[in-house]
Formats: C-alpha cells, sequence, structure tokens
C-alpha cells in the first residue's frame, strides 16, 4: 500500500494551479475509498449460519456421560457412592472450598412472627465465612415430639422466600404438623445484589475456587439447621423446590443422603436434551466446570434410588424444562436403577397442566402433599392433601426480612479476598538457564490449564477477489474436523510476512487495521475464532458454560485454533513472520495465551484494549457473559498478565496498549 498523501502530491504537482490545501480533503477521501474496499471484502461471510452451532453440539454431544448397565443392586450402590465422592472432592470443594466445607454451621436466631396454628421464626446461618443467609422457619404450634420437615428452595424470583406460591407451601406444611425452612437463594429476595449475580461465581473459579461451592453449602447448611431441631426426624427430611430451587433439589438431594424424599419441580433436564432444547441451557451453578466429565442429570437422578423420588413438570413451560421432552429421558435412566433396588414404586412423576406454565402452584403443591404422605405417613387420611386456603395469611416481603451483617460476603467480596495472594509462585528466576527452565515448565502449567489441542488446518479457499491493487482471498479453515474457521486474506504485493487480525468485535471491525499492516507491505489473515463475529451462535454464553462443563476449556479451544492457524500460515502459506494483533481484552488474553503457548510460532504480539490483570475482571465485578473464556478454571492461580508476558520474553516480541 502505498502512502497516499505523498502519491497525492506527486500527482497534483503536475497540475498547473492546483489549490494544494484540498490535499487532505483528497488523500483522506481516497484512504476511506481503500478501507471501504477492505471493509466490504470483510464483510463477506461464507459459513453457513448452522453450521457453528452443529459443531458445537457435536463436541459437546461426544463428551456427555451415560450411565452404565447394572445388573446387580450392589454394584449400583458402590458405584453411586462413588460418585458421590467424586462430585463433593472434585467438583464441589476445590481449592478454598475444602476448608469451608470443615466450618461449623452458625446459626442465629431473630424475631418471631405470630401465624394462625404455627409460628414463623427469622434466622440466618453462615454459608461460608462471612456469608450469612437469610431463613425462615415455619413452625407448627402443636408439634410431634418427632415431626418430619421439609427444606423448600427457591429459584430465580426476585421476591425470594416471600413469593406467594412459597409462603402458601410452607403455610400449608406447617398446617399439617410439619417444620418447614425456607432460606433466601443467592441473588433474589434480601440478597438481591449485583455481587450476587449468578455469572460472578465464575469469579471464584478463576481462582481455583468453585463457585457452585457457594451454592451447595448454602443448600447444605440449611439442612444442617433443620436436623439440628431436637423435634425434627431425621428420618423424614424431605426437599422441593420451583426452577433453580428444583435445580437445588436434585443436586443436594442425589449427594446428600440425608435427605429422604425428593421433588424437583420444573428444575432440570439431561445435558443430552439441553442441547437440542436451547431453553434449557443453565445458568453457572446448573452446569458447573467438569460437572460432565463425571455425571449428567440422569446419573443425579437415578442416585436419589432408592429413597422416594418425584418428578414433578409442567406441559406447556414457557421457561425450560418442559415436560414432554424433559420427563421421559430422565425416567428411562432412572427407572432401571429403582427397579433394580426393587423400589420402582418410590419413583413417581407428575406433569402439570393447569396452568401447564413455569409454576409450584396449587396443583403441584398438591402433588407434593400426596406424594409425602404416601411416603411418610403411610396415606393417612387425617394428612390433608388438599390445599388449605391461607390467603389472608400472605405477609410482604418487607415483613419477612431477617437482619443481616452490614458486610455480608458475595461472590466478588470473596473472590477479591482469593485473588490478593494470586498468583501462586508468581517470582521469576533472575538467572537466565533458570528462567528457561521456568518457562518451560510454566508452558506446560498453562497448557495444562487451559486444555490446549495440538489442532491442524486443512484450508478451503472459497474464492479470489481483486479490486484495484488489493487481492482477497476466502479461507474456510478446517481445524482438525471439529472447528470451521473463516479467514480473510488481503494482500496489496507478495510478503513473507502475515499479520492475524482478531478482533472481540468480529473481523468485519478491523479495516484500519489491515489497511495500516498492508501499507506497511505485509499480508493480513482477519479470522473469527470460536464465538467472535461470523462464529457467534444462539446462547453462546451458555454454551461457553457446556464447553467448560464438559472438561475442556473456551480459552484453550480458541488460543489453540490460532496457534494452528499460524502455524498453517508457516508451513503451506510460506509465511517467515506471523504476527497476531488483537483488539480488545478477550482477543488479547486469548492472543497472548496462544504465543505463550508457541512463542516461536506466534513471532510478534500487538495487543490493543488488553487488560493489564486478570484481577480487573474480579475488581470491576465482571459476570461470565461479559468474556466467558476469561474465567478459566484456576487460570489466575498460576497465571497474570505479567507471568504470561514472561513466557514470551526472548522469543516473541510484544507490543501491548492496556485499557
Amino acid at each position: 500500500m502505498v502512502n497516499f498523501v505523498d502519491w497525492l502530491k506527486g500527482f497534483v504537482d503536475c497540475l498547473n494551479g492546483f489549490d494544494n490545501s484540498l490535499l487532505p480533503i483528497l488523500a483522506f477521501s481516497l484512504l476511506f475509498s481503500v478501507i471501504a474496499l477492505i471493509q466490504s471484502s470483510l464483510s463477506r461471510t461464507f459459513i453457513n449460519p448452522y453450521q457453528s452451532i452443529l459443531e458445537v453440539q457435536n463436541f459437546l454431544i461426544q463428551r456427555i456421560p451415560s450411565i452404565p448397565k447394572f445388573k446387580s443392586a450392589r454394584k449400583w450402590l458402590e458405584y453411586a457412592e462413588h460418585l458421590r465422592n467424586e462430585i463433593l472432592e472434585r467438583i464441589v470443594f476445590c481449592g478454598e472450598a475444602k476448608k469451608w466445607r470443615k466450618a461449623k454451621t452458625k446459626v442465629e436466631w431473630h424475631e418471631t412472627l405470630e401465624g394462625n396454628g404455627y409460628r414463623i421464626r427469622k434466622i440466618r446461618y453462615e454459608a461460608v465465612p462471612n456469608l450469612w443467609i437469610p431463613a425462615l422457619l415455619y413452625e407448627p404450634e402443636n408439634i410431634a415430639e418427632k415431626a418430619p420437615a421439609v427444606l423448600y428452595l427457591k429459584g430465580h424470583d426476585p421476591k425470594g422466600k416471600a413469593a406467594v406460591y412459597a409462603q402458601a407451601f410452607c403455610i400449608n406444611m406447617a398446617k399439617r404438623g410439619v417444620l418447614a425452612l425456607s432460606p433466601e437463594w443467592l441473588g433474589f429476595g434480601q440478597l438481591n445484589q449485583s455481587e450476587f449475580a449468578h455469572g460472578c461465581m465464575n469469579q471464584l473459579n478463576l481462582c481455583g475456587t468453585s463457585g457452585l461451592a457457594v451454592f451447595y453449602l448454602s443448600m447444605e447448611r440449611g439442612l444442617d439447621v433443620l436436623l439440628s431441631l431436637p423435634k425434627v426426624d431425621p428420618d423424614r427430611i424431605a426437599v422441593t423446590g420451583l426452577s433453580g430451587g428444583g435445580w437445588q433439589t436434585i443436586f443436594l438431594s442425589a449427594l446428600d443422603t440425608r435427605v429422604k424424599l425428593a421433588n424437583p419441580v420444573a428444575g432440570y433436564s439431561s445435558f443430552f436434551t439441553r442441547l437440542f432444547h436451547f431453553k434449557d441451557l443453565g445458568d453457572p451453578e446448573q452446569t458447573p466446570c467438569d460437572l460432565a466429565t463425571i455425571v449428567d442429570y440422569t446419573h443425579l437422578t437415578a442416585l436419589i434410588a432408592p429413597r422416594p423420588l418425584l418428578l414433578t413438570y409442567c406441559a406447556y413451560d414457557e421457561c425450560c424444562f418442559e415436560a414432554g421432552y424433559a420427563l421421559p429421558p430422565l425416567l428411562d435412566c432412572a427407572l432401571p436403577i429403582f427397579k433394580l433396588l426393587k423400589r420402582e414404586e418410590a419413583l413417581s412423576w407428575h406433569v402439570n397442566y393447569e396452568p401447564g406454565t413455569h409454576n409450584y402452584e396449587e396443583d403441584n403443591r398438591e402433588a407434593f402433599y400426596r406424594f409425602f404422605s404416601r411416603h411418610f405417613f403411610n396415606d393417612d387420611p387425617n394428612f390433608p392433601t388438599k390445599e388449605i386456603p391461607c390467603e389472608n395469611e400472605l405477609k410482604g416481603e418487607e415483613g419477612l426480612n431477617v437482619p443481616l451483617p452490614k458486610e455480608n460476603a458475595n461472590f466478588n467480596s470473596l473472590a477479591k479476598a482469593l485473588c490478593q495472594s494470586l498468583p501462586k509462585d508468581a517470582k521469576v528466576p533472575e538467572d537466565q538457564n533458570a528462567f528457561r527452565k521456568w518457562q518451560l515448565k510454566k508452558r506446560r502449567q498453562l497448557a495444562q490449564i487451559v486444555r490446549a489441542k495440538d489442532y491442524a488446518v486443512n484450508a478451503y479457499n472459497f474464492g479470489t477477489e481483486k479490486q484495484g491493487e488489493i487481492t482477497a482471498r476466502f479461507w474456510q479453515l478446517n481445524i482438525s474436523g471439529e472447528w470451521t474457521i473463516p479467514a480473510t486474506e488481503l494482500e496489496q504485493k507478495e510478503s513473507e510476512e502475515t499479520v492475524i487480525v482478531i478482533s472481540d468485535e468480529g473481523r468485519k471491525s478491523v479495516s484500519l487495521q489491515a489497511e495500516k499492516f498492508l501499507a506497511q507491505g505485509k499480508k493480513v489473515l482477519a479470522i473469527d475464532l470460536l464465538f467472535f463475529g461470523e462464529k457467534q451462535i444462539e446462547r453462546q454464553n451458555l454454551f461457553a458454560l457446556f464447553i467448560d462443563c464438559v472438561g475442556e476449556r473456551l480459552l484453550g479451544i480458541q488460543s489453540s485454533q490460532l496457534t494452528a492457524i499460524s502455524k498453517w500460515l508457516k508451513t503451506e502459506r510460506k509465511s517467515k513472520s506471523v504476527t497476531v494483533c488483537s483488539l480488545g481484552p478477550r482477543s488479547s488474553v486469548i492472543a497472548l495465551v496462544a504465543a505463550s503457548l508457541e512463542p516461536k510460532v506466534i513471532n510478534e504480539l500487538e495487543l490493543h484494549n488488553s487488560l493489564d490483570s486478570l484481577k480487573a475482571i474480579i475488581e470491576q465485578n465482571w459476570s461470565f457473559d461479559k468474556a466467558p473464556e476469561l474465567f478459566c478454571f484456576g487460570l489466575l492461580q498460576a497465571f497474570d498478565i505479567p507471568q504470561l508476558v514472561n513466557l514470551l520474553k526472548g522469543e516473541c516480541k510484544l507490543h501491548k496498549e492496556f485499557l
């Protein structure tokens, strides 16, 4: 690319009487027209809109585990116990959560509200250090010496424990002589604050501590509270809840056998089901990192056996987990296990048709009362299975609030505390030989953390266009048969130097950078990595969670795609030098990780709007959906941006521009 101002000046000097004051205007106009030509090439799409989602589905479906077949009840019970231990040790209680788990449950009792035949006792309990959960205990006035109890868990309802259906359920149980504990769910009701947004739990993941542990301990400690009450019968403990409360129900009940009866309501489906019913794709806690390396939700359903399980789903659920497709796969997997344990009658299901939408209204509550009566009261006719009207006893949200500490912890404050001492072993050796050994060791560690891949590239040319002096080639880059990456190659003249340009906004947005490198006599390859530009898909942030859930890492996939393309440029396109130019914090971390892993493949990095520290993600309280790949589990535990930069030293030049 020529220098347009010099070219114009030379051209205009040939014209007598030309007004040189117009030169900047003409130069800008011509430059703008060239950028427009580049923009036209970069805007061309050539990936089938369904191809990207099909690739993601195919990638995931191969990695979801299925339940093995068992012929022996003893073998299943051994397997079930192994699964519980594996999930708790490897998935739930990672990092600092191991210490949280060992802490004793602290409980504080507050005001008591009188009801009609029952009382409501306000309490709070500590889930993890300095994080208190407000809860309401609905306690019958005339209680048996040993009474059953139920833990009622909430979902995504802004009113939390004050929701009408939640109050109605708990009042009804108390009127039946059953204790009911109704804790607040993280992010809702009294805990409705931005630092409790569920996507912020991934800040803990970044630090190498499971954010899922906070959810699990908030449930488990509630169970501890119930079992600590002297009049509660430990052999008659039930758990139930709607939506997110249904997810909590199956997760807690599968892993904690102190739960003796479970009724999740419209709360979950199999991972296989979610791949094809996108409205079922779950939040971070429902699709936690690495869970699907061990189990699917079909396993969790079967893990309830031989204890009673009622699966409730809604026929016309507009939210998620619609009965027609969500329920059958769970029954197909769980029923054989209940039969194997000779407890087929313990597995029941209920489909709600009135209103049939996402609810825990009267019909679903009465299904619970019947199931509860059958298994805890032997269908005693004195135990009512019809709803007891209580509209006049419902209370306002403020009246049910429980006092909380002013500095109650949350996801963000927990992550801030954790990241203070991270990364571990951050010191870099000064001795040159020791430094080289450190680089090799840390590259191996980084590759393991991001689950880096050794991809190969097969390139398919989808056409070549020439506009003026610029030649544009359009490529589909097939990455090891798993991914297809669209790439636009631009050149003005033959060059042995190529610049790969990636951007948070996709390759359509890089025309100015492309023009700059073309003007320097270099080739440009503008690409869209997975989940950028043309490679974006519907609900991709939730699919990003899914990728982590099956044991892979989005950051590793993207950075490995980038290194594979860099190798292809050197081997197939004969580039002697490859530079990566990244625009935006997401792309810059991807580029930095790729170059840190393969500094001999990527010769130079140019980072624009890069983070200067991964801790900025926590300091600014980012949710995972803002930059899903940057919440790579345990990355900050071992590396911050300065450590990644040190992996480049002596092998890859770096030019950076921090946010």
